[in-house]
């Protein structure tokens, strides 16, 4: 079996982060195939689930991976409170004697993609590079979950997503990708009061102002917060940078609180507000800025005074890039002897966050909610946009193939999540529908 082969003809891409091509991914030697596992955003569910349900699966995908890449051995990374998926787990990996479980205590960001490397290897991934330099693939486990379900012949055209906040009945739904965020919502029993929308977690999700936003291979939840919400006020940037300039005091609580400089990696963020306050270069040497992960516990848990240092670093790292500036690869210093004392336990960020009323089960229903119309976005992660091989007017079935890898890119395939006509054929998505009677 040529599991690379297999893995891009079902269209497989990283299920919970950034949607990186799988088949590019494992298309190398390792010593190790890591299982990010830990479901690093608060009130999210769905990683936990799958293992549970889905053990034995994510351990067939893992083993697909760890013999395709040569490696010594799997090791699933989950927290040690998720008892029923490491319970599942441990039954599923029993006589092995190549892949094994790794318990991680329960604080932001465990699913770092770092963190991971670091927790499992020892290991630090350098600034500017990827696990694969200390020898390491990292997959999510709905990601293996897809790889075992490709080698049993399916495509990626379903997708689990936690749906969650202000709604009446909070569940864990089974959706054909390209369905409408609006519909979940409906099957969770409609929001309880007027809200606005996160596609992914609090603290990294992307903010829609309606729910008509197609779910894509790398949705993993969707959050109804209240307009009324503190939450939003924390999440308000348009006064950030007239803020910094008149409030920030450089008591460098942010920097000391960030994951990626406890590892070494010179991730400074109260230089970056000191860089705008004063508008002048005070960063010294800024390829620390480059493994800033955006993952906003500077602005949601460090910073006393509600100011946003994780935008102003992805604005300095845009600017970078901008101009032409590429991550020297290199672990500045040592890991921060205190990493342990700076782990932040999720309950203590969701009570920053004035989430605590949501943060509650999410069951699983693994009955494929039915949809008439579904919109499959052309560029789901990492990569150029996939290209249509089909026309408006051409009647589809589920599982076929309707946009490709664009030629000599960077990309993934997309597959009809359900049988119908096509509708609509755009730069940015593939519309299909079911015939109506």
């Amino acid at each position: 079996m040529d599991v690379k082969e297999m893995v891009m003809n079902a269209g497989i891409l990283g299920a919970g982060g950034a949607g990186f091509p799988t088949h590019v991914k494992i298309n190398c030697k390792a010593e190790v195939v890591i299982v990010n596992g830990a479901e690093c955003e608060p009130l999210l569910r769905v990683d936990q689930q799958v293992m549970e349900l889905y053990a034995a699966e994510v351990v067939e995908g893992l083993r697909l991976v760890v013999e395709h890449t040569g490696a010594k051995e799997g090791v699933i990374a989950l927290k040690e409170h998720y008892h029923g998926a490491v319970k599942a787990l441990e039954e599923a990996v029993e006589g092995m004697d190549n892949i094994r479980l790794y318990l991680l205590r329960s604080y932001y960001p465990a699913g770092d993609e770092q963190q991971i490397v670091h927790e499992v290897t020892g290991r630090v991934v350098p600034t500017g590079g990827l696990p694969l330099d200390v020898g390491a693939v990292v997959c999510n486990a709905s990601t293996l979950l897809n790889v075992a379900h490709a080698a049993a012949g399916k495509k990626v055209v379903e997708k689990y997503v936690t749906v969650g906040g202000a709604v009446r009945q909070p569940k864990t739904v089974k959706v054909p990708v390209g369905t409408s965020c609006r519909e979940l919502l409906e099957a969770a029993g409609g929001v309880t009061e007027p809200c606005r929308y996160l596609i992914g977690g609090p603290c990294m999700g992307k903010v829609a102002e309606d729910p008509d936003v197609p779910v894509t291979k790398t949705t993993g939840g969707l959050l109804a917060i209240p307009v009324n919400h503190p939450y939003w006020k924390m999440r308000d940037e348009k006064l950030n940078l007239q803020l910094i300039q008149s409030v920030c005091c450089q008591c460098s609580m942010c920097t000391q609180m960030c994951p990626r400089n406890a590892l070494g990696l010179n991730v400074q963020p109260h230089k970056a507000m000191r860089t705008i306050a004063q508008g002048i270069d005070l960063l010294g040497d800024a390829n620390g800025i480059f493994s800033c992960c955006n993952c906003g516990l500077c602005t949601y848990y460090a910073c006393n005074f509600g100011l946003h240092p994780s935008q102003v670093m992805q604005e300095l790292k845009g600017a970078l890039m901008a101009k032409g500036v590429k991550p020297r690869k290199e672990v500045f210093t040592s890991v921060d002897r205190g990493i342990e004392n700076k782990k932040v336990p999720v309950k203590r960020l969701v009570a920053r966050l004035g989430l605590q009323s949501y943060d509650v089960a999410a069951p699983l229903e693994d009955k494929l909610l039915t949809t008439s119309c579904v919109r499959i976005m052309l560029r789901m992660g990492v990569g150029a946009p996939s290209v249509p091989v089909v026309a408006v007017g051409d009647k589809v079935r589920k599982n076929t193939l309707v946009a490709d890898i664009a030629p000599g890119k960077l990309g993934v395939k997309m597959h009809a999540s359900i049988s119908g006509t096509v509708t609509a054929v755009t730069d940015s998505y593939i519309e299909i529908r079911k015939a109506t009677v």
